[in-house]
């Protein structure tokens, strides 16, 4: 594709969108068709989730450290959930167990990091006033926060929320009478979960479509920075994946309201047997994992993205692989969905079909292996700068790293039978795919909070926040790697009732007590976000002196970004302490005619494309004036 070409669709998107009238208070915040808004929109929102979800997490490790303890403190949070003697509902700890996991991994780790950030930076770094369809991007968010309602309201039901797992597998997520949280509480998760399919399927139509057509002039994909890749990949792994997941729930709520037997057969309640004949709960399982792994990168990529963009600018490099960085990312999509069936190693499938399985999941290290392995080489002798988000940054290579190992134990499947629902498979998962995640996250709200809301957070509650949480994690989860290998089943609601479980108790009173410490930590960082929304210091245009396009938009850009012309692009996002440069950094809008000093060979060459640039340029004022 050529540089002129790249132009053409943002010419048109410039037109359209350069000029916005006047709008009231309830279009410009609240149904807002500004990207950026929408963004801010989905991290409030995820923040409430996340601070939710890390208590319910608190509150069952509780549970889990001092089962004997009386709880009677939180009787006016949880109201008859606790019992006269000061116990935690054996009910409501599984229910408390299932919508931990729901929010975090769909309502926080998904639509909070995904949606924020996809949202936040695609326009602004591709070069583009807004997303393709503004309103598809207001309805993506309306979808999300009707199930967020929903879900929530849940928490108020007489029987209780959904209790199953986060997994929700039938039989028990099929019967209504089953179980407390068999009841209204799992139909308000389904329906709930519909709509936050919805929701996705909406976003992720939008960020492919603004990547592919609305590029400014001269943003080839091989100009791309590695947030978009992630972006744009992440949205299509979910645009193939969330409609499998989506057909699981409707298919279970057909067996729950309507008498068929997708997932049910021959089964017996209090001795009656019911008429269901003919289904699989294995057939769930299949539709669950064909997005759960997919999932994992779904929340995974992007806080790859964000990392490999704060990596370089803060280690004053250029990223070292960017052709591997996104092969790898290619071959990690592919992979995912070639992967779901290590989930299932004790379900009874065919020995030679979980070898392959196994084979294929083994594999999936190699791409893992190259991220992490250009991650260490960029910061290798690199000029680097401690912010909090280069500090969180790091954090999540260390965890994609540690966790990356215990994955390969559960991929093979000799010893992921012997592991399968221990505390084994909770530490590797909590470590590789929440921490590292959640880290990408915050080293996302650090080095983007001056676009977002043209003011700077504080670094030194930045710095003490990331090493409160780092050494906190490692705390809670590396211990449960141990205590899995012992046999710890999960979801169990105390151990005090075997032998051999009772060895671990003291250990098991460690990690709560660092689950603890590590929830309170992120008060330091509700802190500093909301306070510095309004009292932080005023940011300067570039504070990180960076060199992608979002930096050249005003510090409190209006819906369109740009007041002007949309900067062109003529260098890749990664020219950082370029021998012969004055600068440590070049943006990507300056030509290659204003750097002769610094210019490598081939880039001498790249000079006499510019001219179609400028005529391109010359070209859409012209159209703009007339």
């Amino acid at each position: 594709m050529s540089v002129v070409e790249t132009g053409i669709d943002a010419v048109v998107h410039e037109d359209e969108n350069v000029h916005h009238d006047e709008q009231n208070f309830w279009r410009k915040y609240i149904f807002s068709e500004d990207h950026k808004v929408i963004a801010k929109q989905y991290l409030i929102t995820g923040i409430f989730w996340a601070i939710l979800g890390i208590a319910m997490s608190s509150v069952f490790r509780l549970q889990l450290g001092f089962p004997n303890a009386d709880n009677s403190w939180l009787k006016p949070f949880l109201g008859k959930w606790i019992d006269e003697a000061g116990k935690i509902d054996p009910n409501f700890y599984l229910a408390l167990v299932t919508m931990h996991g729901t929010i975090m991994v769909f309502f926080v780790l998904t639509a909070g990091l995904s949606g924020t950030f996809s949202n936040f930076l695609i326009p602004l770094q591709i070069g583009a006033r807004d997303m393709a369809s503004g309103f598809l991007n207001m309805l993506s968010y309306w979808f999300f926060f009707i199930a967020s309602v929903i879900m929530f309201s849940s928490l108020f039901l007489q029987m209780g929320p959904a209790a199953g797992g986060w997994v929700i597998y039938p039989p028990l997520s099929a019967l209504p009478q089953a179980h407390p949280g068999s009841g209204m509480g799992m139909t308000l998760w389904l329906t709930s979960m519909t709509l936050f399919i919805v929701s996705q399927l909406l976003g992720g139509i939008n960020y492919i479509t603004t990547v592919i057509n609305l590029r400014t002039r001269g943003m080839t994909f091989s100009r791309l920075p590695l947030t978009i890749w992630a972006f744009m990949i992440t949205a299509i792994l979910g645009l193939i994946s969330f409609p499998v997941l989506l057909s699981a729930t409707l298919l279970l709520i057909f067996d729950r309201h309507f008498g068929t037997s997708f997932y049910l057969s021959e089964i017996y309640i209090g001795g009656e047997a019911l008429p269901n004949v003919g289904g699989s709960p294995i057939l769930f399982q299949h539709l669950f994992w064909f997005l759960g792994h997919p999932e994992v990168y779904i929340v995974l990529l992007p806080a790859l993205g964000i990392t490999s963009e704060i990596i370089a600018t803060n280690s004053r490099k250029p990223i070292f692989g960017y052709r591997a960085m996104i092969a790898s990312m290619l071959g990690i999509a592919f992979l995912a969905f070639v992967v779901w069936g290590h989930h299932m190693f004790v379900t009874g499938m065919n020995p030679f079909l979980g070898s392959v399985f196994m084979f294929l999941t083994l594999i999936i290290a190699v791409p893992s292996a190259v991220k992490a392995f250009n991650y260490i080489t960029t910061l290798w002798q690199g000029n680097i700068v401690f912010t909090p988000a280069m500090l969180f940054s790091i954090g999540l290579v260390s965890f994609f790293v540690s966790g990356g190992l215990t994955g390969i134990i559960l991929g093979n499947s000799a010893l992921d039978i012997q592991l399968h629902d221990t505390y084994f498979v909770v530490a590797h998962f909590h470590i590789v795919m929440g921490a590292a995640s959640a880290f990408g996250l915050f080293a996302g709200v650090y080095h983007w909070f001056p676009k977002m809301f043209g003011r700077m957070m504080n670094n030194t509650l930045g710095q003490v926040h990331f090493w409160l949480t780092f050494i906190g994690i490692y705390l809670v989860f590396f211990p449960m790697h141990y205590i899995g290998i012992a046999g710890f089943p999960r979801r169990y609601y105390q151990f005090t009732s075997y032998d051999f479980t009772k060895s671990f108790t003291d250990l098991n009173m460690f990690v709560t007590i660092a689950a603890v410490f590590t929830f309170f930590a992120q008060f330091i960082f509700l802190w500093n976000f909301f306070s510095s929304i309004f009292r932080g210091k005023k940011a300067p245009q570039n504070p990180w002196r960076s060199n992608t396009l979002e930096w050249t938009a005003p510090v409190n850009p209006g819906h369109g970004n740009w007041p002007g012309e949309i900067p062109a692009v003529y260098r890749w996002s990664y020219d950082y302490s370029k021998p012969g440069a004055p600068e440590d950094f070049i943006p990507q809008n300056v030509p290659y005619s204003q750097t002769l000093e610094s210019n490598l060979p081939h880039e001498n060459e790249q000079i006499s494309m510019e001219a179609e640039i400028e005529a391109q340029n010359f070209n859409d004022q012209f159209k703009n004036t007339h």
